[in-house]
C-alpha cells in the first residue's frame, strides 16, 4: 500500500511524498506544472520494478504552502529535491520527472551532477534548455489527430483561446489533443485536473528567471549519468522531433518514441511506457535496436571470452536462462536476450519464426557475434534451425533444446483462447507460431540440410509435449547433428539445469 511520509525542505515548509512499489527507489516529479502527483498513478505498473517515491510539489498534494509564493518557480525548488534525496539518504538518485517537472529533473541535474545516477524525463518540454514548443509548432503537431471524430469541436475550441482565457478553461480545450486516444479513461484522467492543479502557483512555475539555458546546457556537461528521453508519437509538446533535438543536449542520452502515445503514455498504454523504463532503470539490462525493434538483453562473465548466445523458448524471457548463464559465464561472455513480444523487448507485431530467425540474425551482427554460440530453447530453437540454414557462417556451434522439428501436427493444435489479466508477452506471438507449427513451410524442414554449424539436439523425454520422434527425425537431417535425451519434460534448462550443462560442456560449449 502507498504511504504518505513528511520532511522539511531548504526553506522551513514541511513537504510530503508517496511511496509505492518495490526495488530501488525512483523519485518522481509531478509536472502540470504543480498537478497533484495523484494523476501519476504507479505510472502504469512501474511500481513493480521500482519503488516509487512520488513528491508531492509544494502547495500541492498533502504538502504545505510555502510562505513565500515565489518558491513555486521551477528553478526554486531543485532545493525541494536534493532535501528529498538528503531526507531519504541517498548518495546518487534515479530521477524521473514528466512533463513540466522535467525541466525542474534537468535543473536539478545541472545543479547537482553528481548526485544523479539516472535521469528520466518523460514527454518533457525542453523550456530549461530553451527548447520549448511554441504555439504555431503545437497547431501543426495536433493536426495529426485531424482523422478523429472529435477533432473539428476541438480545433474550434483552440481557436477561441486568448489572453484573457483562464488556465482552467484552457486546459479543458486542449485536454484532447494530449492522449493517445480520446477514449473513457483518458477523458477521466483528463477531468480529474481541473481540481488537481494548482492554479496561482501553476502561473508562476515558468516564471521570468526560471531558466538560463545556456547556463544549464553548460553544466550539463558534467552529467555523466545516462538519460532517457521518452516521447509520445502523438505529442504535440514535445513532438519526437523535438525530443530528439533536447537529447543533444544531453552527454549521454537515449530516445525512445513510443508509438500511438500522447502526452500522458502510461494511460495510453501503460505496458508500452513500462517496458523501456524499466529496462533502462535496470542496470544488468542493455538494450540494442534491431531494424527498429528495441530489443532488452543481459550479459554476463569476461569480455573477450567466446560468446554464448542464449535464445528464449515462447512465453519466456532472457531472465529464464540465470542459472545456465551463470554456469556458463565462468569461461564465456554470455548474452540472454528477450525476443520481440516478450519481456523487456518491444511488442511491435510481426511474430513468424522468419521474423524471429531474422532478429536473431540482426542480434548477432548489431553485437559483433558472428560466429557466437547459440543455445536456443523451443521457438528460439526453430528460429536458430532457419537462421543456421540461411546464414550457414552466422553461427558457430548450435543447441537446440526441444526445437520445433517443422512437421505438420497431427492433430493440429486448436486456437488458443487468451488468458485474462495481463501477460508475459504479446498474445499474438501465440496465435502466429501455433498457426506455423500446425501447416509450417516445407522449405523450413528441407532446409535443415543446409545447415553447417556443429549441431546438439536435446530432448526432453517421454514427458515432453513434443514428439520425441520428431526431434530424432530432426537430428538425422542436419548433417553430423547428435541427439541426447535427459528425461526432464520441454523446459530441460531449467529442471535439470546440471545435467544441461554437462551436456553443454560435453559438446565443446
Amino acid at each position: 500500500m502507498p504511504t504518505i511520509t513528511t520532511f522539511t525542505t531548504y526553506d522551513g515548509t514541511e513537504l510530503a511524498y508517496r511511496t509505492q512499489g518495490e526495488g530501488e527507489p525512483l523519485i518522481c516529479l509531478p509536472g502540470g506544472p504543480m498537478r497533484d502527483a495523484a494523476y501519476l498513478g504507479d505510472l502504469g505498473g512501474l511500481s513493480a520494478h521500482r519503488t516509487l517515491v512520488v513528491l508531492h510539489a509544494r502547495g500541492t498534494g498533502a504538502s504545505a504552502e510555502p510562505a513565500d509564493p515565489g518558491t513555486y518557480r521551477c528553478d526554486r525548488q531543485v532545493g525541494d529535491v536534493e532535501a528529498l534525496r538528503a531526507h531519504l539518504g541517498l548518495e546518487r538518485i534515479d530521477l524521473l520527472g514528466h512533463s513540466a517537472a522535467g525541466n525542474l529533473a534537468t535543473l536539478y541535474a545541472a545543479a547537482h551532477p553528481e548526485r544523479v545516477r539516472s535521469l528520466v524525463l518523460v514527454t518533457s518540454n525542453g523550456w530549461a534548455l530553451g527548447l520549448g514548443t511554441t504555439d504555431e509548432e503545437w497547431d501543426e503537431a495536433v493536426e495529426v489527430f485531424a482523422d478523429r471524430p472529435w477533432y473539428a469541436e476541438a480545433r474550434a475550441g483552440l481557436a477561441s483561446i486568448g489572453p484573457d482565457t483562464p488556465l482552467p478553461r484552457e486546459l479543458e480545450i486542449v485536454a484532447p489533443f494530449a492522449y493517445g486516444r480520446w477514449d473513457e479513461a483518458a477523458q477521466e484522467h483528463a477531468a480529474a485536473a481541473q481540481e488537481q492543479i494548482r492554479w496561482e502557483a501553476a502561473a508562476a512555475y515558468h516564471g521570468e528567471g526560471a531558466y538560463d539555458p545556456e547556463t544549464t546546457g553548460k553544466a550539463l556537461t558534467a552529467l555523466k549519468a545516462p538519460v532517457l528521453i521518452l516521447a509520445g508519437e502523438y505529442d504535440a509538446g514535445p513532438t519526437p522531433a523535438r525530443a530528439a533535438e533536447i537529447a543533444t543536449r544531453f552527454p549521454d542520452a537515449e530516445l525512445v518514441v513510443l508509438p500511438g502515445a500522447g502526452h500522458f503514455p502510461w494511460v495510453d498504454d501503460a505496458e508500452a511506457f513500462v517496458r523501456p523504463v524499466a529496462a533502462f532503470l535496470d542496470p544488468e539490462v542493455r538494450t540494442v535496436t534491431v531494424d527498429g525493434v528495441r530489443l532488452a538483453y543481459r550479459v554476463s562473465g569476461p569480455e573477450g571470452a567466446p560468446p554464448v548466445v542464449l535464445v528464449h523458448g515462447r512465453g519466456e524471457n532472457g531472465t529464464g536462462w540465470h542459472g545456465i548463464a551463470e554456469g556458463l559465464a565462468t569461461d564465456h561472455r554470455v548474452y540472454a536476450p528477450d525476443l520481440r513480444g516478450h519481456g523487456l523487448s518491444d511488442r511491435p507485431g510481426g511474430y513468424g519464426f522468419e521474423d524471429l530467425r531474422d532478429e536473431l540474425g540482426g542480434f548477432l551482427r548489431a553485437l559483433g557475434l558472428a560466429g557466437a554460440t547459440v543455445v536456443a530453447h523451443s521457438m528460439g530453437g526453430g528460429a536458430a534451425c532457419l537462421l543456421a540454414q540461411r546464414e550457414p557462417g552466422l553461427i558457430g556451434r548450435l543447441v537446440l533444446e526441444e526445437p520445433p522439428a517443422f512437421i505438420p501436427l497431427d492433430p493440429p493444435r486448436p486456437v488458443a483462447e487468451r488468458p485474462e489479466g495481463p501477460l508475459t508477452l504479446d498474445w499474438e506471438v501465440v496465435t502466429t507460431t501455433d498457426a506455423q507449427l500446425n501447416d509450417p513451410d516445407p522449405a523450413w524442414r528441407e532446409g535443415l540440410a543446409a545447415i553447417t554449424a556443429p549441431t546438439l539436439v536435446l530432448a526432453g523425454g517421454p514427458s515432453s509435449h513434443l514428439p520425441q520422434e520428431h526431434l530424432t527425425r530432426l537430428t538425422e537431417i542436419i548433417p553430423g547433428a547428435r541427439l541426447v535425451t535427459i528425461d526432464a519434460g520441454h523446459l530441460i534448462h531449467d529442471a535439470r539445469p546440471v545435467e544441461f550443462l554437462a551436456a553443454l560442456r560435453e559438446f565443446g560449449v
